[in-house]
């Protein structure tokens, strides 16, 4: 596949997706089939990560968020957890380079108390470090969950109408929407799910509700450029009507 070709033919495209979110599943079970620990395919996958990045960036796309870990994560084997926040933390360090050659900003979501401390101090060095950058919106969504990020969102609003802050009757969509982990990134366009599971998996639940999702059978480390362009085609397939019954397109 010639990738300068392919990138020339989307980028600019009417219609391109301006937010793209990724489900990023199948690290597991690409370890299990070459009897390998389950941190070798999460280290695998690290080369996607990267393609995604760099692909996305050339595209022109303005938001990429990938669900990095999830809340319910922590409940896994405590050896695992702890070599999945090591390894995020060396490479935010080792990646930080070409994340700013690439003029990439660095946002992260999710109840990011609960990381490690050490985790969460390079997490942020880096946030910062990029702060500066206007391009492409890498969006880590780390220590996350749908629903909680609602409950939060709740709380907060709670807390502010019963100080007064807020009068019950002013709360809408558009109001809850500023409330939620990363009220400043727009609801993605299109969502990506590797590994051909059909669940969003307590991802972006208030923010997916007229995102187009393209599933493939690939497993994560297995993601390439060519994987990108396919489910970008077939976003532009799509009819989006936003719940309207008259055919209107955003394309």
């Amino acid at each position: 596949m010639d990738i300068d070709r392919e990138i020339k033919r989307l980028k600019g495209k009417p219609g391109l997706p301006g937010h793209i979110a990724v489900i990023m599943d199948g690290n597991g079970r690409w370890a299990k089939k070459r009897n390998l620990p389950r941190i070798a395919g999460h280290k695998a996958g690290r080369e996607s990560v990267r393609v995604a990045v760099r692909t996305c960036a050339r595209l022109g796309i303005s938001a990429l968020s990938l669900y990095t870990f999830s809340l319910e994560n922590w409940q896994r084997p405590s050896k695992e957890v702890k070599a999945l926040m090591r390894f995020l933390g060396t490479v935010l360090k080792s990646e930080y380079l070409e994340l700013n050659e690439n003029n990439i900003q660095l946002r992260a979501m999710g109840q990011l108390d609960l990381l490690p401390s050490a985790t969460r101090k390079t997490l942020d060095e880096t946030i910062e470090s990029l702060s500066s950058n206007d391009g492409m919106i890498l969006n880590l969504c780390l220590s996350y969950s749908g629903r909680a990020e609602i409950v939060d969102a709740v709380k907060r609003i709670a807390a502010e109408t019963a100080s007064g802050s807020i009068e019950p009757d002013s709360i809408d969509e558009e109001v809850f929407a500023k409330y939620l982990y990363s009220p400043d990134i727009p609801d993605p366009d299109l969502l990506i799910r590797t590994s051909g599971e059909m669940r969003i998996s307590n991802f972006l639940l208030w923010q997916l509700a007229y995102t187009e999702i393209v599933v493939t059978d690939v497993l994560w480390p297995d993601f390439r450029e060519q994987h990108i362009f396919a489910s970008i085609d077939e976003y532009f397939g799509r009819e989006r009507r936003f719940g309207d019954i008259s055919g209107r397109s955003s394309k």
